[in-house]
Formats: structure tokens, sequence, C-alpha cells
């Protein structure tokens, strides 16, 4: 086993409280653990609204493989369809976390929807915005509304956090924001259908086109054929109709 984990869920009145709560019972350093804030809290007005921070707390001890990591690796799924956090607290300060937070559950509960965000730190999109990406996640049902077409929906309302944390802290942070996980689940999906696509185009030596995509999601296939030997990438078409046209070499 290559992890072993012991978490707990704390409640306190500030996210740093419940965090501390959270490291004395698990009796280990902060640096140990990983930090995933649940509910950053409200102040409320006068007492009245006022409500508790949350924040689960996992301790990992990394511990030496009980077999081969070739053997580990081949027994592996090869497309696992879960999606692991990778929290890097150190990395971004507890208040601009619980900041990003704030800003996005403000934002869907004034639009009238049901829903919670999750905040993680993830490596998930470094080649797209750089390394400890701070990912807000929102969580709940009948979500679609928040995505829209092409993600369209997702996109305008990533950029506005970003516009109001940036005013906020008076510098600009790569905030990436998703829903139910889309976004991780759609790159996942285009990296494979990048793939796929690749290896038709070098059987057949004719050159693949794809539909047409966002910027967002052409850079993804761009990317996930960047090193590939057998192929190169160019975007044609223009505007809302550029696609992605994998040649072979």
């Amino acid at each position: 086993m290559a992890n072993a984990k012991a978490s707990v869920e704390v409640t306190a009145k500030t996210v740093e409280e419940a965090i501390a709560k959270g490291l004395e019972q698990l009796g280990v350093p902060r640096e140990e653990v990983e930090i995933e804030v649940l509910n950053p809290g409200r102040s409320g007005m006068f007492g009245l609204g006022a409500q508790d921070a949350s924040v689960r707390l996992t301790h990992i001890v990394a511990s030496k493989p009980e077999q081969p990591l070739e053997e580990i690796t081949e027994q592996m799924a090869p497309e696992a369809e879960e999606i692991p956090a990778q929290p890097q607290p150190a990395a971004w300060p507890v208040e601009t976390v619980e900041l990003a937070v704030g800003l996005l559950q403000g934002l869907i509960d004034r639009m009238g929807i049901k829903g919670k965000v999750v905040a993680r730190i993830s490596d998930e999109f470094a080649d797209e915005e750089g390394a400890s990406t701070l990912v807000l996640n929102v969580t709940g049902k009948d979500l679609g509304i928040l995505i829209g077409r092409q993600a369209e929906t997702l996109q305008a309302l990533q950029y506005i956090v970003r516009l109001m944390l940036s005013k906020s802290l008076a510098r600009w942070e790569p905030v990436v924001v998703d829903v139910e996980s889309y976004r991780v689940r759609r790159r996942r999906a285009l990296q494979r259908l990048a793939l796929r696509m690749a290896e038709r185009a070098v059987s057949t030596r004719r050159r693949v086109i794809l539909e047409a995509m966002p910027a967002s999601e052409r850079r993804i296939v761009h990317l996930a054929l960047r090193d590939h030997p057998g192929v190169t990438t160019r975007s044609i078409g223009e505007r809302d109709h550029r696609k992605v046209t994998i040649i072979p070499k």
C-alpha cells in the first residue's frame, strides 16, 4: 500500500481554528496533512446568519511499497475515472482559498442554484495554468445550467470569479472553476480522443479533422500530441468553427 490515510472533519468559528483543532485531534504537524475547506463559514450581520467553518484534514504517511513499482503499474486500470485531489496547502494561503470559495459560493447562491463549493489544490491543469492551481468544484444535483453549451457558461463563471478575486487580492490568480469535475473528465476524454485519432492518422496516412471546439479544448488536444512522434497538429477555421487537424508526419 502506497499511503496510509486518516482523516477528520472539524468545525469551528474560523477555518484556522478548525485546522488547529483537526491537527490536535490527529496529533500531527500541518505539513503532514491535506487540507480541504468544506465550508469557509460566515460571520453574519449582528450575529445573525453566522455559520461555522468546516474543514477536512487527511493525514498521509508514506510507506514502502509492498511490491515493485512495475507490478503495481501493470495492475492499475488504464483509464480509471477517479478524480483524486492533490492538495498542497503550503502553496495557497488559507485566507486566499477561503476568499475564493466565498466569492463563488456567493455567486451561485444569488443565482438561486443549490450547490456547494469544494476547494482543492491540484496539478491537473499544470500545463495550462502553472503548478498548484486552486480548483473550485461546485457539487450538487442538476448543475448542467452552470456548464452550458461547450462550457461557455462555466468559462464565464470562471472569468467572473477570477476578476473578483484579483480585485480583492490586487493580483491575478489562476483559479479554475469546475462543476461536478466536468473539466477534469472532459480534459481526460479529449486526451484519449487525441491519442486515438493520432493513431488513426498514422495508420491511414491521412489527416484527421476533429469537431469544432473552444480554444481551451483545442489547446488540450495540441498539448496531448505535442511530443507525438508520428503527427503534428494545426487549428483550422475561424472563430466558433475552428477545429484541430491531426496531420501525419
